[in-house]
């Protein structure tokens, strides 16, 4: 019985409509988006007319009612097939409407959360800076209170949605003072549009190529004091929470990713003959795909737990860090076997797995690196 059958109903039904929405809309234009960097509107408008956008928000703002571990296995099935459109959905949701939903006063939630968690409009999460990567302490955008607005100066990078058509705001970290000589860091809700908000022009990347990725200056960018999200100060400390869910989603996307390389690498070994029979049929090729299942296997119950212990209000920070690390090595690892499975077709961009290829590096870099993960799991085993 595979893991899909023995989830709840609601769950596997969700599995299959996604599954056919990634087969069906998804991957006939994956490579042509991926080619010409541009961005999948007609694909994210499809996903918002299925309520991916609102999975795990409350109805009465405009939400589906669902769960968090609904939205992961939604981008488990996306993943599958395009990096690109599984990460749109991700920011969407976890970075760019959940600190409004975890956050906001319920005005802010009045005003902003029927917009993006219909898909009709999507947020941004502004915290990685030139100099604030991994050290998202080291954040240098300042705010500073003049009367009933603040004024926010500095710039942001990698920010994933924040330059679309349908963009419609900004969450962005500044520091608004200091405390015992640490900077205080508060986040502020910054509309699109906003004078003084410039979105640089988009990166040219390794990956994730039609996925919507730009720089962010802020030039005395003026908001109302009752665009402060949260607690003065709290900024911070409200991101990393917000970092620790996202990197559950964000692991089963990285599931999503090294099962399609699997599912991939299973269909070409079928129909690839070599000395006489389907390579498949040769223990290498054979052993190198079960491998590859492997991985994905252990990977997806590791996400499944963190995702479990979140919904039961347990802490699950360790096992979210741990679901994101092996994930993604496991996302990179198939990556690279499938490719060579395939052999030089492998290396030809028509093909899924080069552009898996190509999209699972940031996977151990975005959302905190490897090596931020590693750290976090030595010090909740107290090292």
């Amino acid at each position: 019985m595979s893991l899909a059958a023995e989830l709840p109903d609601e769950y596997t039904q969700l599995i299959r409509t996604v599954r056919q929405f990634a087969r069906e809309v998804v991957a006939p234009v994956a490579a042509e988006h991926d080619a010409a960097h541009t961005f999948p509107y007609e694909v994210v408008a499809g996903m918002a007319a299925m309520g991916l956008f609102g999975l795990p928000f409350p109805e009465e703002y405009g939400g589906m009612g669902g769960d968090y571990f609904a939205l992961c296995l939604a981008l488990e099935e996306l993943g599958k097939v395009d990096q690109s459109v599984a990460i749109t959905l991700e920011a969407g949701v976890s970075l760019g409407a959940m600190p409004v939903f975890r956050f906001g006063t319920e005005a802010q939630k009045q005003e902003w959360l029927p917009r993006l968690t219909s898909g009709r409009s999507l947020g941004a999460f502004g915290l990685t800076e030139p100099g604030a990567g991994s050290d998202a302490g080291g954040t240098r955008t300042r705010a500073v209170r003049e009367g009933d607005e603040w004024v926010i100066n500095g710039s942001k990078q990698f920010i994933t949605n924040s330059g679309t058509d349908i963009t419609a705001l900004i969450t962005a970290t500044a520091v608004t003072g200091r405390i015992d000589g640490r900077p205080q860091i508060s986040s502020f809700l910054v509309p699109s549009g906003t004078p003084g908000l410039s979105v640089e022009p988009a990166y040219r990347k390794v990956g994730w190529n039609a996925s919507d990725t730009h720089p962010l200056t802020f030039q005395d960018v003026r908001v109302p004091a009752g665009n402060l999200l949260g607690e003065l100060g709290r900024g911070y400390a409200a991101f990393l929470q917000i970092l620790d869910e996202g990197r559950i989603a964000i692991s089963a996307l990285a599931v999503g990713a090294a099962q399609g390389c699997v599912d991939e690498s299973v269909r070409y070994a079928r129909e690839r003959e070599a000395f006489g029979r389907p390579i498949g049929a040769h223990q290498a090729v054979a052993f190198r795909i079960a491998r590859m299942e492997a991985r994905a296997h252990a990977a997806r119950q590791s996400y499944y737990h963190a995702a479990a212990l979140m919904l039961a209000g347990k802490p699950f920070k360790k096992q979210a860090a741990v679901a994101k690390l092996v994930s993604s090595e496991a996302a990179m690892d198939n990556a690279r076997d499938a490719t060579q499975v395939f052999g030089g077709y492998g290396f030809m961009d028509e093909y899924p797995v080069a552009r898996h290829y190509r999209d699972s590096k940031i996977l151990e870099i975005g959302e905190g690196t490897t090596e931020v993960q590693l750290l976090l799991i030595a010090r909740e085993l107290g090292l």
